[in-house]
């Protein structure tokens, strides 16, 4: 009997061509996305939970590849702060003290003033529900599974840290990366996908960094994606009278930047 069990269990599974096929097949899907998705414009209501409490805050995102944010946190009574990151530099904007903090945009000065901490490549990619890194999209998988009604492929990268991506019919659905020692990195939910024209975009997204203890969600609201996006949205520029901070180097300096 018990051999007859393992037989049906082994004629339930899909021969190992036709594995490597479907897995092929969702890479290239996803690989395709990349090449057709550049920028992305939204108002968005994002959630915070982590050390520095709870909170909802409205937010007008521009988010552009490679590595070019642009947040406007908003209050009831117009923008309460504006943060552009561009490549290396991070930028923000209390207009209700007329400052303005330059510095390097790091995971960690992203993490104090967008609440994601990654870098501003990373970042981007993973708001536009984009694999971690194009390049493990070229070489097969280690390794698949199946998890409920998931595909999930997983790469190993020359270091040893692991990128997990999930998809659900079709879609990706799951972002997960360990470090090579197995920690986990950080872990995202896309989901609600909805037909927006051109491709199928989430317009809820949930990230989790354990090293941060902190959990972002986003919800879109009226996502655009790939529309005239200006450079001069990610430059802050100080008017006469603004007061010019320095970040330096560690998020956590900051001190006058002389004005010349």
């Amino acid at each position: 009997m018990a051999g007859v069990i393992g037989l049906s269990a082994c004629a339930l599974q899909p021969p190992a061509g036709a594995q490597r096929a479907e897995a092929s097949s969702l890479a290239l899907v996803l690989a395709n996305r990349e090449q057709t998705l550049d920028s992305m414009q939204t108002p968005a209501v994002m959630e915070y939970s982590g050390p520095g409490g709870h909170f909802k805050a409205r937010e007008q995102m521009v988010v552009r590849r490679p590595a070019s944010l642009r947040v406007e946190a908003m209050s009831p009574l117009g923008v309460a702060l504006v943060v552009t990151a561009d490549a290396g530099q991070i930028a923000v904007f209390d207009p209700s003290k007329n400052t303005l903090m330059r510095g390097p945009a790091t995971a960690a000065t992203l993490d104090r003033f967008a609440q994601i901490p990654m870098a501003p490549q990373q970042a981007a990619r993973l708001l536009l529900a984009l694999s971690p890194d194009s390049a493990i999209l070229t070489l097969p998988p280690s390794s698949q599974s199946d998890d409920a009604d998931m595909k999930v492929l997983t790469y190993t990268r020359a270091g040893g840290a692991v990128d997990e991506l999930g998809f659900t019919d079709g879609l990706l659905t799951l972002v997960r990366e360990r470090l090579p020692d197995g920690q986990l990195s950080y872990e995202v939910h896309y989901s609600d996908y909805k037909d927006i024209g051109a491709i199928k975009f989430p317009y809820a997204v949930e990230a989790n960094f354990p090293s941060a203890g902190t959990t972002v969600k986003l919800r879109y609201e009226r996502p655009i994606v790939d529309g005239a996006v200006a450079d001069s949205l990610f430059v802050l520029s100080p008017g006469p009278s603004t007061r010019l901070i320095d970040l330096g180097m560690n998020a956590g300096n900051v001190t006058d930047a002389p004005r010349g």
